[in-house]
């Protein structure tokens, strides 16, 4: 099953995270199909914290994906 989650990066203290469409089975951070955006969470000043490709997204979840609560948590949020 494909499943849309984060994916974790950046450096120590320092959290970045890519928005990813892997395989359920494959690790966190490991291989994955497409990414199709990036969460910030301690994005500051002008930097900005949250962005994802819409088409992307309702195109994988149009062929079954399904999302990660974290992930729904924050589309929900940046559509308000």
């Amino acid at each position: 099953m494909v499943v849309i989650r984060l994916a974790r990066g950046g450096a120590k203290k320092r959290p970045f995270f890519n928005i990813v469409a892997t395989d359920s089975r494959n690790r966190r951070d490991g291989r994955f199909i497409e990414r199709i955006g990036f969460y910030n969470p301690v994005a500051a000043g002008g930097e900005v914290p949250f962005r994802i490709a819409e088409d992307r997204l309702s195109y994988w979840t149009g062929v079954g994906a399904q999302l990660s609560p974290t992930v729904a948590r924050l589309v929900n949020a940046g559509k308000a």
